[in-house]
């Protein structure tokens, strides 16, 4: 069964060379909404602590948003379920195969073709390569890319690049999925192309858990919701809740 536990999970990152008094900390710190705090072993660098001190607990079945404005950490806590940022401290438990629906280029090389970057998308993912080339044809398919896949990636269009990786990634059901609404694939028609095959995906995996400005998007997907700002959980239950304290909180 899938779940994932985290127990006073915290995040910085250093930035070195900078005053702790400088305008361009305070330029910062209005940019990430992260709290900005001079290192104990140096004045000469700073921390932005993007997530502090983050309890959660997620069951088979959860459906969790996270809403917040930006840099509130919701990006960063995606990333660590994904086990792309180790926390600086805390536990991180996470039970169940894992697909990150954001930062979907990675594991991606631009020299290397479209077919070879399916292969090292789909190692990237856990696949086997038995398995990446049993799902070749269908992902190739559904890129609509033809010919382009024997080119390197730096050739094509930001748009074609996400076409690509959504494809590989999707192949795929996980336990979990982790989405940001800011995943895009391109024109308009292969969007509602891509967005009935999310459906059908999305119906199929234990806990999503999805990163959202909008609050439609969250109500619809999600029964659950966090609201998070300067790297902390303000609230966790229901999503109307959740998002109706978010809407005092905006004014």
């Amino acid at each position: 069964m899938a779940s994932i536990t985290l127990e006073n999970v915290s995040v910085s990152f250093p930035v070195y060379s900078a005053s702790t008094r400088s305008l361009k900390n305070r330029l910062i710190q209005s940019a990430t909404g992260g709290q900005i705090r001079a290192d104990a072993t140096s004045q000469r660098i700073s921390v932005v602590q993007a997530l502090q001190d983050i309890n959660l607990s997620l069951q088979s079945g959860d459906r969790i948003g996270l809403v917040g404005h930006n840099g509130a950490g919701k990006t960063t806590l995606l990333r660590v379920l994904g086990g792309i940022y180790e926390p600086n401290s805390g536990r991180v438990a996470v039970k169940g195969s894992t697909v990150p629906l954001f930062d979907i280029s990675l594991g991606m090389d631009q020299e290397s073709t479209g077919y070879e970057n399916i292969i090292l998308r789909g190692l990237f993912l856990g696949l086997t390569r038995q398995q990446i080339k049993a799902r070749m044809d269908e992902i190739a398919d559904f890129t609509e890319l033809g010919d382009f896949l024997s080119l390197p990636i730096r050739t094509y269009s930001a748009g074609m690049q996400m076409r690509l990786a959504f494809a590989v990634s999707t192949s795929v059901v996980p336990d979990i999925l982790l989405l940001d609404e800011g995943i895009g694939a391109g024109d308009a028609a292969f969007l509602n192309k891509a967005r009935e095959r999310l459906q059908r995906f999305t119906e199929r995996v234990s806990i999503i858990v999805l990163s959202s400005h909008s609050d439609e998007l969250i109500s619809n997907m999600c029964s659950k919701a966090v609201l998070m700002e300067h790297g902390r959980i303000l609230c966790y239950g229901p999503t109307d809740e959740v998002l109706e304290r978010y809407r005092v909180l905006r004014g």
